[in-house]
Formats: C-alpha cells, sequence, structure tokens
C-alpha cells in the first residue's frame, strides 16, 4: 500500500518573509525565482505570466475581444462561480511556477489581509519590496510589479482604447495611475504620477491606505466594530453556497429580506481590490484622498496582470475553504439554479466561450483550465482542495471559524434580526459612472457621525459599452444599521473616481473639491430607505 502524497501547504508570506529575516532563506528566495521564471517566458508560451494574467481580463479573447454584449476575459465575478473559479485559476498559476526548474515544491503564498500584522503595518514587505536579492544579484522584486512584453489593444467597442496598455507598460498601485490608452489619459497619468517618484513614498502611502482600510470602524456602546475586517468575519456565517458566493446572489436576498441579511465573500474581496487599485476609505485616517489613483487591481479588466491579486486571491481562497469546514461542506456545494447569480445578465457578462442563456452548475466547464487535454475542470473538481487538488493553508488569522459555533447545527437560511434597521439604497446607475466606485452609508452614533457601511462595486469603466452590464446597471446596498442608530441622521454617498454623489455633506466630504460637493446639490443620483 503506497502513502498519499504530502499535501502542499501554502503559508502566509508574511511568515516566509519573517523565515527569510531570521535566515531560513530558501523557501522565500524559491517563490522569487519561479515568478522570476514564468515572467521571463515569452508573452504566448504556456507557463507565462503574461498568458496567465490574461485569463482573468486583459488581453481579451473570443467575440468579447470586440463585441460589447460579452466579457473580453474568462473571469466569474456576480456569479455562483466566483470562488471556484478563482480556485482553479490559483491552481493553474501554482503549476506554472512549480514548472520553472529548481522550483518544483513551490507554493502560493497568500496575503493574509485580516491578521494582526497587515492591520498594523499593511502590505507584507515581500510584495512591495523595490529590489529582491537572489543568487547573489540584486534584481527588481518579481512580486511587486509587472511588465509587458506585448501590447494590450482595447478594440471593444465603445472603450476608445480607454484599457490599452503598451509593451513595456508597468502595472501600478495606489497612489499612481495606470491609465495610459488615449493622449489625454497618458498626459494626466503622467502629470499625476511625478507627484508621487519615488518608491518609498509611494509604498508608505500604499500601506497607509491599506490600513485605514483593513482599520475602518464604528463605535458602538464603547465598542468598535470593524467594517473590512468584520465582512471576512460575517461571510463565515452565511449559511448556504449560493449567498456566500457572490454579491448578486446576496444583494438579491437583501433586497427581500432586510431584517436578515447576509455578506458574500465577493464584497469584502472587491474592497480590498480597491484598496490596492486605488480608493481611500471616506472620511477615514490621517491621509487626504488621492484623485486620480487608478491602479490596476482596481478593474477587472487589468488586475490578473499584477503579480499581488494571486496573493490577495489566495488569501480569498482560505478564507472559503474555512467556509466550506465551518459549514460541514468540504465534499459538496450547493447551488441554487433559481438564483440570479446562477445566470449571466446579472452584474456581469458570459465570459469567453461561455453560453448566455445558460444556468451555472456544478458540472459547468471553469474556462480556461482543463484536468487533461480535452477535459474541462468544473466547480465539481475543485471542491476539496486536500483530496482534488494537493494543497492545504497552513496558519492563518482566521483559524478559529473553522469549526462551527458551538455543537449546534448551522441554520439552513438566513436568521432575521427581531427590531433589525435596515438602509436599502437602490437606484445607482452604473452607466453613468466611469469605473469603481464605493457607497457610503454614514449615521449618528454615539453623539456623533460615523461610517457604518461600506460597499464598493467593481464595475469597468466604460459601462455603456457592455451590452449586458446595460441589461443590469442598477446596483443596491443594504446595511444594516448599528443599535442606537438614529434612522433620521442617515446620509448616503457614491464615492466614483470622478466625484462625489449624494444625500448632502457629510464627513465623507471632507478634503474633496468644491465642484465635488456641489453634485450633492444636484438631483438625488439614487433613493434611500430605511426598512
Amino acid at each position: 500500500m503506497t502513502n498519499a502524497p504530502a499535501l502542499r501547504v501554502r503559508r502566509s508570506i508574511a511568515d516566509i518573509q519573517a523565515d527569510y529575516d531570521a535566515g531560513r532563506k530558501t523557501e522565500l528566495e524559491t517563490l522569487m525565482r519561479a515568478w522570476k521564471g514564468i515572467k521571463e517566458l515569452g508573452p504566448n508560451e504556456f507557463n507565462s505570466f503574461f498568458m496567465i494574467g490574461g485569463f482573468h481580463g486583459e488581453p481579451f479573447r473570443g467575440p468579447g475581444a470586440q463585441t460589447p454584449a460579452w466579457w473580453g476575459g474568462y473571469c466569474q465575478h456576480g456569479t455562483v462561480l466566483f470562488p471556484t473559479w478563482h480556485r482553479a485559476y490559483l491552481h493553474r498559476l501554482e503549476s506554472a511556477l512549480r514548472s520553472i526548474p529548481g522550483c518544483e515544491s513551490v507554493t502560493l503564498p497568500f496575503w493574509d489581509e485580516t491578521s494582526t500584522l497587515s492591520r498594523k503595518t499593511g502590505i507584507p514587505r515581500a510584495l512591495t519590496d523595490e529590489t529582491f536579492v537572489l543568487d547573489g544579484q540584486t534584481i527588481p522584486n518579481p512580486l511587486r510589479s509587472f511588465t509587458l512584453p506585448a501590447t494590450i489593444v482595447d478594440a471593444v467597442t465603445g472603450d476608445n482604447d480607454l484599457y490599452t496598455k503598451p509593451q513595456d507598460y508597468t502595472t501600478v498601485r495606489y497612489p499612481l495611475s495606470g491609465l495610459v490608452g488615449t493622449p489625454a489619459d497618458r498626459a494626466a497619468t503622467a502629470a499625476h504620477n511625478a507627484l508621487y517618484p519615488t518608491p518609498s513614498d509611494q509604498t508608505r502611502l500604499l500601506n497607509g491606505n491599506i490600513m485605514n482600510w483593513l482599520n475602518t470602524s464604528f463605535t458602538v456602546g464603547g465598542n468598535t466594530v470593524g467594517l473590512i475586517y468584520q465582512k471576512f468575519i460575517d461571510c463565515l456565517n452565511t449559511p448556504t453556497y449560493t449567498l456566500f458566493s457572490n454579491t448578486t446572489s446576496a444583494a438579491n436576498w437583501n433586497n427581500a429580506n432586510p431584517k436578515a441579511l447576509v455578506v458574500a465573500l465577493e464584497s469584502p474581496h472587491n474592497s480590498m481590490h480597491l484598496a490596492v487599485g486605488g480608493f481611500d476609505v471616506p472620511g477615514q485616517g490621517t491621509f487626504s484622498p488621492i484623485a486620480g489613483a487608478n491602479g490596476d487591481m482596481g478593474e477587472n479588466d487589468t488586475a490578473g496582470l499584477d503579480p499581488i491579486f494571486y496573493f490577495h486571491h489566495c488569501f480569498i481562497d482560505y478564507v472559503f475553504w474555512i467556509w466550506q469546514r465551518r459549514h460541514n461542506a468540504t465534499d459538496t456545494l450547493a447551488i441554487d439554479a433559481a438564483d440570479p447569480g446562477a445566470k449571466y445578465g446579472a452584474q456581469n457578462q458570459p465570459p469567453a466561450g461561455a453560453d448566455p442563456n445558460a444556468t451555472m452548475a456544478m458540472t459547468t466547464p471553469l474556462e480556461p483550465f482543463f484536468r487533461q487535454y480535452g477535459v474541462p475542470y468544473t466547480s465539481a473538481d475543485v471542491v476539496n482542495i486536500e483530496k482534488q487538488l494537493g494543497y492545504t493553508y497552513g496558519p492563518a488569522s482566521l483559524d478559529t471559524y473553522a469549526a462551527p459555533p458551538g455543537p449546534q447545527v448551522m441554520a439552513a437560511v438566513p436568521t432575521a434580526v427581531p427590531g433589525q434597521t435596515t438602509v436599502h439604497v437602490a437606484g445607482i446607475d452604473r452607466s453613468k459612472i466611469r469605473g469603481s466606485f464605493l457607497v457610503a452609508t454614514w449615521a449618528e452614533l454615539d453623539g456623533r457621525k460615523q461610517l457604518v457601511g461600506l460597499d464598493p462595486v467593481l464595475s469597468r469603466w466604460q459601462t455603456a459599452g457592455c451590452a449586458n452590464c446595460q441589461t443590469k446597471l442598477r446596483v443596491t446596498s443594504d446595511v444594516a444599521l448599528p443599535p442606537g442608530a438614529d434612522p433620521a441622521s442617515v446620509a448616503v454617498e457614491v464615492h466614483t473616481r470622478d466625484g462625489l454623489l449624494g444625500h448632502g455633506p457629510s464627513p465623507g466630504s471632507v478634503g474633496l473639491l468644491p465642484e465635488t460637493l456641489a453634485m450633492a446639490a444636484a438631483p438625488q443620483p439614487f433613493t434611500v430607505e430605511i426598512r
């Protein structure tokens, strides 16, 4: 009888960095060598980072390369396949890393975003240092950015070259801008980026923004309640896979069940994309908002080209696995075929190769990932990471949530909270907003205005060229008011890359331009209902 192969262990990148700093350098050096290797492969090679990074969004392929009725990438967002597609994606990237000679045992680490270290210092140093010493030579840090080996052309009707990136373009993060598709964009980006010329300043501002996001909270009755941090915890209590998996399903449920709100894993995931990619938390921290920050992680079109994407998503996969263990779902997952998150046309287009009229199921192919020649992975193939994919996770900050809360069986459906008051925001029109945005909810609490809700929305810069976006352009947000909050004091703002939409000035308007504040006096661009 042969023993089963040992599981590969995906560790926290911060722990690997700590080992390196203590003189145990092999694991981090091997990881850097693997990343350097796939980034140096030709753009058309099977395991090249350019090839794999482009699976998520750009460079577009299939009908979505030109036709706005399709999404030109393969990624699943706003659907029940969001967790499983990205799990297969990480497995593909990890296999490519192991294809580099000398790196056969490498695993993909995760950025433990809810750790005390992340909340106190920001992004682990291995992901932001400008250089790394490998084999006695100082090289550009392979995990800090990616320089394109070929031009990416955005030919989608209506985009007007918005997402075009030239050969030798290098990905950027907050506080920089990466919009270079048009002459006007290039001029604006050059002027903006010149304000932050040194890598050390860029990293300092980025880490400050990350800490603001991870530590954003409100105080009620002397107790501090985190917003983004708490969402990672709250999503673990969402009882069904369908509602846990994506924002479309969760929003549909929350709209119909205001006293039994749920949080989808995709929601705090979106927050961290925007934190790295270029959004400040409204009215929080000591930094003034940096208008014009447009990092690649902030849009699905370009996010997969930044190496940090994979460390972020590895953490999301870890949270997914914790949810599975907590809900006794390590071997089976159930998709509600009647849920809007199981169909295209809700919050994302059908990706390349998909049937736009299909109902998603556990047997839906996870394009473009294949178990063997001609046989695509499906969600059913990636349910159990240990038995089916051969890896597990090392120690991390949410491990204590893997066990159900006590001996009782978790509720089969979300449980209503008696007396719960909810703020329901409706009618936010994505066609009127360029790119991703935030929905911020404020209320009077403990004698002062506090930010009590923050919903991130990942959206394309040009939804007018997106046929599916046109079919479902209205975004909703539901926030449970904390006990003691005054419903009459509620103010809601939509923070966009172009300014502020809202129901009057609030603390979130601090630091914004006068023309931005003037938007608050315009006709209300959405409705707010206290339920």
